[in-house]
C-alpha cells in the first residue's frame, strides 16, 4: 500500500510559478509510474504529467506541455511538478498519483491518490 501526500500549492499570480511535490512511502518508489492530474470545480479530473519508474519517461497533456516539468527524485520517494507561466486555467486542485502500470494517462490506471493540494491562479 503506497500512501501520497502532495504539498506546494497555494495562490500565484499569472505569468508565476510553483513547484509542487509528492512524498510517497509504503512501497518501493522506484517501481511506481507517477502522475499528476488536476480537478477543477466543476469539471472532471484531467490527466496533466507522467514519469515512469526506473526510466524515467514522460508524458504531458498538450494543455501543460512546455511550461510544466514532472520529474522525481527515486532516492528521496518525491515525484515533483514545476509548474511555469500559468494561468487562471491552470487553477485546480492538483493530485498525486501512483501506479505499477507503465506509463499511462489514464486516471483509472491509479490505485493510489493523495489528498490534493490547491493551486489558484489569480491576480
Amino acid at each position: 500500500q503506497v500512501q501520497l501526500v502532495e504539498s506546494g500549492g497555494g495562490l500565484v499570480q499569472p505569468g508565476g510559478s510553483l513547484r509542487l511535490s509528492c512524498a510517497a512511502s509504503g512501497g518501493t518508489f522506484s517501481r511506481y509510474t507517477m502522475g499528476w492530474f488536476r480537478q477543477a470545480p466543476g469539471k472532471e479530473r484531467e490527466f496533466v504529467a507522467t514519469i515512469s519508474g526506473s526510466l524515467i519517461s514522460t508524458i504531458y497533456a498538450d494543455s501543460v506541455r512546455g511550461r510544466f516539468t514532472i520529474s522525481r527524485d527515486n532516492t528521496k520517494g518525491t515525484v515533483y511538478l514545476q509548474m511555469t507561466s500559468l494561468t487562471p486555467e491552470d487553477t485546480a486542485v492538483y493530485y498525486c498519483a501512483a501506479t505499477l502500470r507503465w506509463r499511462t494517462d489514464v486516471a483509472q490506471d491509479y490505485p493510489y491518490w493523495g489528498q490534493g493540494t490547491q493551486v489558484t491562479v489569480s491576480a
